[in-house]
């Protein structure tokens, strides 16, 4: 008896699935703008956590690269310099040390400027020996500013600097970018709640003559319940589908200057769409939306409505 009861049922709810797609086709214009305010509100935080997760990417790109750069006073002669370099390697805070000499220094200017004939101008070397020191890695922002200060105070030392504190700073704008997406999030999907809420609200007030005639002839209010929480089901799914569209579309619109971007600094960095997931997520988190909005508005009025 169950396994001939199951198609049916299924059955069923396909039927009411088609019903109230169809029911949307009645209303175009309305249909489409709920579906596109669904799509918009979604797309937005999707897309600001998409950048995110990019910029990211860079910064775990750069990570690796922090380093603290000892600019030592110009009256330093290089054998007091290399010295200097080997007994910083002792330091058991210390990875990695690598001395530049003034000259050095210049030489590598000289290349990466290209102010040839300003350089020769010059009487003197205007450039210190450098030290590059890469730091033992550690999770401690403290050990890495100790370690900083003991090298300012060294007396050949002339200014120490941190070269990637500035990505200490963009990881904690990240997380307070996280928290503001998440916040976004929150008040979007509320919007989305409220927008579906209502359009469902209004068809059950539309439709109340014909729900009371349903209950009265014996329908539960399940049975009354199921087109409009398919209704939901399509607001949610479509306004998921369009909000992805509209993720294509925008990166589509910045992936090329980002690539010509990266290129002036000759990075491999490659924007991160994430539209495979986004694929999946979207749709479901709005058919959630879409679902949950109709079943609050039909538990609002559905039991308002009694046949007299």
């Amino acid at each position: 008896m169950l396994s001939f009861n199951l198609p049916n049922y299924f059955l069923r709810h396909l039927q009411v699935m088609l019903y109230s797609l169809g029911q949307l086709s009645r209303t175009p214009v309305a249909s489409v703008m709920t579906v596109l305010v669904i799509g918009i509100a979604l797309a937005l935080p999707a897309g600001l956590y998409v950048l995110l997760k990019n910029v990211e990417q860079v910064a775990g790109q750069w990570d690796d690269a922090s380093q603290i750069s000892l600019f030592l006073k110009p009256n330093t002669n290089d054998a007091r310099g290399k010295q200097l370099a080997e007994q910083l390697l002792a330091w058991p805070d210390i990875s990695a040390v690598d001395y530049h000499s003034a000259k050095q220094s210049l030489q590598e200017f000289r290349q990466l400027s290209g102010l040839d004939e300003i350089l020769d101008s010059l009487p003197t070397n205007p450039l210190p020996p450098v030290i590059i020191i890469k730091p033992v890695e550690t999770e401690h922002q403290e050990a890495i500013q100790g370690l900083l200060e003991r090298l300012q105070n060294m007396q050949e030392v002339d200014l120490a600097q941190l070269d990637m504190a500035w990505l200490k700073r963009l990881k904690t704008i990240n997380q307070t970018g996280e928290r503001g997406i998440t916040i976004l999030a929150t008040l979007l999907s509320l919007s989305v709640l409220l927008v579906i809420g209502n359009t469902i609200r209004l068809a059950i007030l539309s439709r109340q003559t014909e729900i009371r005639v349903i209950k009265l002839v014996g329908g539960t209010n399940a049975f009354v319940r199921r087109p409009f929480l398919y209704t939901g089901f399509w607001y949610g799914l479509l306004g998921g589908g369009i909000a992805w569209f509209t993720l294509l579309i925008a990166l589509l619109a910045i992936n090329g200057p980002i690539t010509r971007l990266t290129a002036l600094y000759d990075s491999q960095f490659s924007l991160q769409w994430m539209l495979g997931q986004m694929f999946l997520s979207l749709p479901l988190f709005g058919l959630l939306l879409g679902v949950s909005g109709a079943w609050l508005a039909v538990g609002r009025h559905l039991n308002d409505i009694e046949p007299t």
